[in-house]
């Protein structure tokens, strides 16, 4: 018979090399430390709760979960539209792919990164919560494209002119949404989370709102649900957002506070393509889109899709900043002024592609 010595596993081993039964080995010299886990990563593994809100609102999450395949898509007829209502509607969903076609992948770039920060648990489950959320957001832009425009929205076979038109303002649109993607990939290692998500709170607030009043218009029950639910998912992201930053504002160095203030601004810029319209800013866009995308956003709202009008997007904006002013000024961050909207605050100059790093 043989034994492993000190440092081996403690399995007894005859001479035909059978095992026999496993003790316990407890070295002389006492036992060895692994190598130090090198850092950013996502060991050690484990689950500090220290808000319970946090915790809460994930149950929430589960206890809200929806599937698209249950909303009623066989009422969404393309022989119910008009070419141009089709075309429009195509459209508008193409515009809010932007966003939520990304968010899927913003938010499971951000959970991971919440593993290797060792953030508390909550926030690592309320972040794969969100993701969840935009993967059925984008499952509803792309079950409306595909109902009205197969092969949309860049495969719909454009032979018209609108249809033209159409195309090559959602290729420029997805031009400039590659530029955001690149500057959030690289900000994650830069900044901590509470200067992140700070825009993600205001377009949360604004979009809360925008989808609940076209919930309450549009004249088709397919998209009525789809306002409803989504909606109701933006109003927790707030909540979520809102405990987030509640935590780490309070220590938050000034150097920090003046960047919020600036990506405040940079949140308006870049939401304002699918909230409103986009100010002449951060967006590379050819002298004719604002035209067309007009022109395609009054035949989505011609065919029912319950798209509020301009000067209704400029109130629910209003509102939103309203709100979110609020919230921030007590934390001692300025609000940057909104020249657009004709609201005072602090001028943070120029905004730029390396500027916007929101989160939708």
């Amino acid at each position: 018979m043989s034994q492993s010595n000190g440092h081996g596993n403690g399995a007894v081993t005859d001479a035909k090399g059978g095992r026999g039964p496993a003790r316990l080995v407890i070295p002389a010299d006492g036992f060895l430390a692994p190598p130090p886990i090198s850092q950013p990563n996502i060991f050690p593994l484990e689950w500090p709760v220290h808000n319970e809100e946090l915790a809460a609102l994930y149950e929430k999450a589960k206890q809200q979960a929806w599937n698209p395949s249950d909303l009623p898509w066989d009422q969404l007829r393309p022989e119910d539209f008009t070419p141009e209502e089709r075309l429009g509607i195509m459209y508008w969903y193409a515009v809010l792919a932007v966003f939520d076609g990304s968010g899927p992948a913003v938010f499971a770039r951000a959970m991971i990164h919440t593993y290797e920060i060792h953030a508390e648990d909550p926030i690592r489950k309320c972040f794969f919560a969100v993701a969840r959320d935009e993967v059925n957001h984008e499952e509803c832009c792309q079950r409306a494209i595909q109902r009205l425009m197969p092969g949309g929205p860049l495969h719909f076979g454009a032979a018209t002119d609108l249809e033209r038109a159409a195309l090559n303002n959602i290729e420029w649109l997805y031009h400039n949404g590659g530029r955001y993607w690149r500057g959030y990939s690289a900000s994650l290692d830069k900044y901590p989370l509470s200067v992140l998500f700070t825009s993600f709170l205001l377009g949360e607030v604004a979009a809360s709102t925008l989808f609940y009043g076209m919930a309450q218009r549009t004249n088709r029950a397919v998209f009525k649900e789809v306002f409803k639910k989504v909606g109701q998912d933006e109003s927790r992201h707030l909540a979520t957002c809102l405990k987030m930053l509640e935590r780490d504002w309070p220590g938050l160095a000034q150097e920090h506070k003046d960047l919020i203030t600036r990506q405040l601004r940079a949140g308006f810029v870049f939401l304002s393509m699918i909230l409103w319209e986009p100010p002449n800013l951060f967006w590379e866009l050819p002298p004719y889109f604002i035209d067309n995308h007009r022109l395609l956003i009054d035949c989505a709202r011609q065919g029912g899709l319950g798209v509020l009008s301009f000067d209704e997007q400029a109130d629910n904006w209003r509102y939103a900043i309203a709100k979110v002013k609020k919230v921030v000024e007590d934390w001692g961050i300025k609000f940057p002024a909104i020249p657009e909207l004709d609201l005072d605050g602090v001028d943070v100059g120029n905004i730029t592609a390396a500027d916007i790093i929101p989160v939708f």
